[in-house]
This record gives C-alpha cells, sequence and structure tokens, in this order.
C-alpha cells in the first residue's frame, strides 16, 4: 500500500463513495464516514436501510474518493458483514478506538446497522 494511502486511511475519517444504483444502473455519489481498524477498512451507518448498502449487495464493486488529506479516486468492492458476533466485535472495536463512536449502542448496530469492509483496489 502506497504509503500516502496509507497516511490517508490512518488520518482521515470522512470520504465519498460512488455506487452504482441497484434499480437504474446510475452512479451514486454521497458523502460518508470510514473506519480503518487494525489493517481493515470500513464503511457502516446509523441503524436503519441505507441506499447505498443495497447498491452495494447488488454491485459489490464501487469508487472510494478521498478527499481529505490526499485526494484520489480509487477502485474498491464492499463485502457485507453478516455474522452478528464478528458484527459485534467490529463495533466495539470502533467504540474503543473512535471517539466520534462513543454513543454507539452495539447491540442495536449489531443488529440494524449496514456494514461493509473495503478492498481497495491499489
Amino acid at each position: 500500500m502506497a504509503e500516502a494511502v496509507k497516511r490517508a486511511l490512518e488520518r482521515d475519517t470522512l470520504i465519498d463513495i460512488t455506487t452504482t444504483g441497484r434499480k437504474t444502473g446510475q452512479p451514486r455519489r454521497i458523502e460518508i464516514w470510514f473506519h480503518y481498524q487494525d489493517g481493515r477498512i470500513f464503511i457502516t451507518s446509523s441503524p436503519g436501510p441505507r441506499g447505498w448498502y443495497a447498491n452495494m449487495r447488488a454491485n459489490p464493486n464501487f469508487t472510494w474518493h478521498f478527499k481529505q488529506g490526499l485526494v484520489r479516486d480509487v477502485p474498491a468492492v464492499a463485502t457485507p458483514i453478516t455474522d452478528e458476533g464478528e458484527r459485534r466485535a467490529i463495533f466495539a472495536r470502533m467504540m474503543e478506538l473512535e471517539e466520534r463512536m462513543a454513543h454507539v449502542e452495539v447491540d442495536d448496530w449489531a443488529k440494524r446497522s449496514a456494514l461493509m469492509e473495503v478492498e481497495l483496489a491499489l
């Protein structure tokens, strides 16, 4: 992994993603937080249905847009994390590592939040 990308993953918190609309086939770009923990990359949201998540379930290939410490577009692939025990462990670790996640109710998020692990095509 390029040093600039690694630094951006360690320091930044916000990106844009462009998914492919599952119904329209059109590109859909949104701003979203990401989480980099223990060498793994995740995107998630507060509990509830999310269009980006449904789009990624239908087509896991998307574009990751760095926009803070680094400005760069990178092809990426998303894999849903569906095992509740693994989800609970990931959210608990997020709470340990990130002050912005202090409000998270781990059980609720493990049951109802979108959670994708991301692999960047670098």
